[in-house]
């Protein structure tokens, strides 16, 4: 993605969204301190160039059965294109798959889960994550304590 101008205001206009996105243009021009009007084009062209990707509901994982947190290294058994492209296909769609990247290091990839309790992962990790395509190895944490959880950027 293209780095773009953005000066004072889109900064705080993109501050207040990145916490509230559901505030009003009215409140969100005040805390940015500027006209309304200049918001509302400001929020648009911040949307249209793909800085701003979307506004979403934050859900606190525990009230819809999702509480348990697993982060998951793994390692491919081949490091080509191909390999990735496979193993990325395989787990982007899985529901209980909140994050997924691809790592330096001792792994390939690092995936976190949200699952309703270790049972339910290892119900998934038995039935499906062992079946995905091209992987040699994995190693598995169990969260003991969510200390930082941000949806939201600091700048």
């Amino acid at each position: 993605m293209t780095q773009f101008d953005i000066d004072a205001v889109d900064r705080r206009i993109l501050r207040v969204l990145s916490v509230d996105g559901r505030i009003s243009i009215t409140d969100l021009a005040r805390q940015a301190a500027t006209s309304t009007a200049t918001c509302f084009r400001r929020v648009q062209r911040l949307t249209e160039d793909g800085v701003i990707t979307g506004f979403r509901a934050d859900i606190a994982p525990a009230s819809v059965g999702r509480s348990a947190i697993i982060v998951m290294g793994v390692c491919l058994d081949r490091l080509n294109k191909q390999a990735f492209a496979e193993f990325e296909a395989a787990i982007r769609d899985h529901p209980l798959v909140v994050s997924c990247y691809l790592v330096s290091g001792e792994f390939d990839y690092l995936v976190m889960i949200r699952a309703a309790s270790i049972d339910e992962f290892n119900a998934i990790y038995g039935d499906w994550l062992v079946s995905l395509p091209g992987i040699r190895l994995t190693r598995t944490f169990f969260s003991m304590k969510e200390v930082v959880q941000r949806t939201y950027l600091h700048f």
